[in-house]
């Protein structure tokens, strides 16, 4: 966002962003454990749609939660804030990792992206893309047409290891199960967390990662997510439409959109952005919020101007009770 934003404008977006990832993370841990990750959704969400209504500048939510309910949801096309600022295009899961929150495991957190506005890829009808992630060392070697053997050799090459050496992740999923198979007779380590493809994304891209790439189909709205992360890491992504039904299928084409078309990073975040996320239950990557001295206390990462933040929150009272 450098490039046509003033540095208010971006040090405003910024806040903004932490701020609902926060409200997020804080509304659903109530619901830690609970094992209803419904409502553990619903209240991220809600918060974090409370902190968007009053937000200073103009957002449209291009990857929400889809048509609108009689729910107070972010749904595709809402437009939020009070128009007092700037304008931009959000991507947004209140809750990534529905079920870690309800089970009360490793690696629940809100996440957000905000981009330019007009410059986020809107996936229609398709709810499911196969992607590849890297981080910045693998920039340039990756192609979704390959076979994963390949793919596996190729990144290791680049980053000067051998396969048996390489970690990668892929959703623990019936869909990804040769894939895996495959992985794994290579000789590469395989991390198969049931959900959670931007998590696994964050851990290929960022340098304190436990990841080399993640591989496989995951969600379209994560996979926008995951761009604007890797935009601002230098990393590199390809994403394909993989839908998992027929009507799904049948919807994309009816939509005019071709289900070969490999979309690259620029395709899917096509001008600056940002990715905030805050930590719900505790893990790798962002610890669980909690109370300490009369004070709640949140874990966040930015991705923004190119570097990425840890931030630690701190603000008076205590936690929100189911």
């Amino acid at each position: 966002m450098q490039e046509t934003r003033t540095r208010s404008d971006i040090h405003t977006l910024e806040a903004v962003a932490l701020g609902a990832t926060q409200q997020a993370a804080l509304a659903s841990y109530p619901w830690v454990g609970r094992h209803d990750k419904d409502a553990a959704d619903a209240a991220a969400t809600e918060a974090m749609r409370q902190v968007l209504a009053d937000a200073p500048g103009r957002g449209t939510v291009v990857i929400g939660e889809g048509e609108k309910d009689e729910a107070p949801m972010l749904f595709n096309g809402e437009t939020v804030g009070n128009g007092d600022g700037p304008d931009f295009d959000i991507a947004v899961d209140p809750l990534e990792g529905t079920s870690f929150c309800a089970k009360s495991l490793p690696g629940a957190m809100a996440t957000i992206a905000f981009a330019e506005p007009g410059t986020l890829w809107s996936p229609g009808p398709g709810f499911y893309m196969d992607k590849i992630v890297v981080g910045p060392g693998a920039k340039g070697v990756i192609d979704l047409d390959a076979p994963p053997e390949s793919t596996l050799d190729s990144v290791a090459k680049a980053l000067g290891k051998k396969v048996s050496e390489m970690r990668v992740v892929v959703m623990d999923k019936p869909r990804h199960t040769d894939l895996i198979a495959r992985l794994l007779a290579a000789g590469a380590a395989v991390h198969t967390p049931a959900e959670g493809d931007v998590g696994g994304s964050l851990e290929a891209l960022l340098p304190t990662g436990d990841a080399d790439l993640l591989l496989g189909i995951g969600g379209t709205p994560e996979g926008v997510m995951t761009a604007a992360a890797v935009r601002g890491l230098g990393g590199d992504m390809l994403g394909r439409l993989a839908p998992q039904r027929q009507e799904e299928a049948d919807a994309i084409r009816a939509a005019g959109m071709d289900l070969d078309r490999i979309y690259t990073c620029d395709e899917l975040v096509g001008g600056d952005a940002l990715f905030a996320a805050t930590g719900v239950t505790s893990g790798s990557l962002l610890g669980r919020p909690r109370e300490s001295e009369g004070a709640l206390l949140a874990e966040s990462l930015l991705v923004s101007r190119g570097q990425v933040r840890r931030i630690a929150h701190t603000t008076f009272g205590s936690m929100p009770r189911k």
